[in-house]
């Protein structure tokens, strides 16, 4: 066994769900960010209005996927980076 550190790399960094366009229901789209992050409805519009926004970072494909959907399912334009 060797001395030393090691460093364990992984596929990807972290993942994570950016908002880019609130779209025409900016209420809407504040409600999701407030279901899925705990945000209240104030600071989740505060979020929106300054875009692109990091509206979850460093988490799973799967969660990162499913919050998408559900931002664009109300009219807003979401990127998930890898």
């Amino acid at each position: 066994m060797a001395d030393g550190y090691f460093e364990l790399v992984c596929d990807g960094g972290p993942i994570r769900v950016v908002v880019t366009d609130a779209g025409p229901r900016v209420l809407e789209v504040a409600k999701a960010v407030r279901r899925r992050t705990g945000l209240s409805l104030w600071h989740g519009k505060a979020l929106l209005g300054r875009l692109p926004a990091v509206v979850l970072d460093d988490v799973t494909s799967d969660l990162a996927e499913a919050v998408a959907a559900e931002l664009r399912a109300v009219g807003a334009t979401v990127e998930v980076r890898y």
